[in-house]
């Protein structure tokens, strides 16, 4: 056996030596990782596999099969912090991986692997990072999808795409679910989530608040979702909904993982709470307007994609995060009656009734 196959692991199904991912820690990317997850455990189903986490993504990790452990560690966005980077690697290195899946086509990802001397480390091309990665990958750009490029790196190498990746799964068990609405006061009622917020102001919906108002006279519960920047929204959307509407925004991500998964319908912008809720199998409608949905809706699919049809933009889909043109047409011209009507059947399809 010569060393590429030893070290792929492939022709030994019983390898038990552990996996690194190391990840993107965006929200919505971190969800989809465990794409990567259930990929690298079909191919390798004894060997377990940890993911690299910040402390905003670490909850996630509680709620996702096949995932042995989280290892918690912040690394700053704007600088290398060298001595963060060697705890790491001696973290690491404590573990014996055999080996790391670089996702960021960062050098700062690849660091810390390469330190703890993990005997493998896959990765593609990208920012001379020759040393750091030390099984390349190449065609990334060739790939149409952000899933794609990710979860190519967990197959062998020059391995074809499957016609369809598994989908990301979050499991969370409904005792935990009962204890969060007796701690919150929340009834057993239908309850609609609301997710306001998104990275980039361009793809935040203008009609939450109406939405809540029209869901509340309708008989049912509303709950407005999200992080610290989303306090000023979600005051706003109380105030439209009086008091059928609860705010749980707050800074824990458990937090918002519970009400996506107790709710009966989630309504999101492009975020990575879109990506929690339709992993945890609740009925989620995604809201598009600069950012494609066949790019980025999540990969368990939508109970309801919105997107306005009242015209044809030029300039959309923009990827922008924030509007240069046409007036955030491509969010405005979508109404508040037409959010809540598709909510309605979508919680209609799902068996779930209102309070009234």
């Amino acid at each position: 056996m010569n060393k590429d196959s030893q070290l792929s692991g492939d022709a030994d199904r019983s390898d038990t030596r552990p996996i690194l991912i190391v990840p993107y820690m965006w929200i919505g990317d971190f969800v989809r990782n465990h794409t990567v997850v259930r990929v690298l455990k079909e191919r390798w189903p004894n060997r377990p596999v940890d993911l690299l986490t910040t402390s905003l993504c670490a909850p996630l990790v509680d709620y996702m099969p096949g995932v042995r452990q989280g290892i918690v560690w912040d690394l700053p966005r704007s600088r290398l912090a060298v001595g963060r980077q060697f705890g790491l690697a001696r973290l690491l290195r404590e573990r014996n991986y055999g080996t790391a899946l670089v996702l960021p086509r960062t050098w700062k990802a690849a660091i810390a692997p390469a330190l703890a001397g993990i005997p493998e480390r896959i990765g593609f091309v990208g920012e001379f990072r020759f040393g750091l990665i030390n099984r390349w990958r190449w065609g990334e750009k060739k790939l149409p999808r952000f899933i794609d490029k990710n979860a190519a790196l967990a197959q062998p190498d020059g391995a074809p795409l499957p016609a369809e990746w598994p989908v990301p799964q979050l499991r969370v068990p409904a005792e935990e679910i009962a204890r969060w609405r007796q701690a919150n006061g929340l009834s057993a009622g239908a309850a609609v989530a609301l997710a306001p917020g998104s990275v980039g102001v361009s793809k935040r919906w203008t009609y939450y608040p109406e939405a809540a108002r029209l869901l509340v006279e309708r008989g049912l519960e509303v709950w407005v979702v999200g992080g610290p920047a989303e306090k000023g929204l979600a005051q706003e959307i109380v105030a439209a909904g009086g008091p059928g509407v609860r705010d749980l925004t707050g800074t824990n991500l458990r937090n918002g993982v519970l009400a996506m998964a107790a709710a009966g319908v989630a309504i999101s912008n492009d975020s990575g709470l879109m990506h929690i809720a339709a992993a945890l199998g609740t009925p989620t409608m995604g809201i598009f307007g600069p950012t494609s949905p066949n790019l980025w809706a999540p990969l368990n699919g939508l109970a309801a994609t919105v997107v306005q049809d009242k015209s044809v933009l030029s300039c959309q889909p923009c990827q922008s995060t924030v509007c240069k043109m046409n007036d955030h047409r491509c969010m405005r011209d979508i109404a508040a009656s037409e959010v809540v009507a598709i909510a309605q059947r979508v919680l209609g399809e799902a068996g779930v009734r209102a309070t009234t």
